[in-house]
C-alpha cells in the first residue's frame, strides 16, 4: 500500500541517483570551494547527504513497521 511516509522515503533514496546521474548539471569547475572544482566538492557533498537521507528513509521505514505492527496487533517482520 502506498502511503506518504513511503513516497517520502522512495524520495531519500531515489534522490541521490538523480542528482548522481544528472551530470550535466554538475559538469563544471567554477564555484570552486577551497581550492577544490565544482564537479568534485559537488560529488562529495552528496557522498554524506546520501547518508543523511538513507538514515532518514530507514528511520521512517521503521516508524512505519512499527505503526503497521500496531494496528494489525502482531509484531512487526
Amino acid at each position: 500500500m502506498v502511503t506518504p511516509v513511503r513516497v517520502v522515503i522512495a524520495l531519500c533514496l531515489v534522490a541521490p541517483f538523480v542528482a548522481m546521474l544528472w551530470v550535466g548539471s554538475y559538469a563544471k569547475t567554477d564555484p570552486a570551494f577551497a581550492g577544490i572544482p565544482f564537479f568534485y566538492w559537488y560529488q562529495m557533498l552528496w557522498v554524506l547527504l546520501s547518508t543523511l537521507l538513507t538514515m532518514v528513509a530507514y528511520k521512517l521505514w521503521q516508524r512505519d513497521q512499527r505503526a503497521r505492527a500496531a494496528r494489525k496487533g502482531g509484531a512487526s517482520e
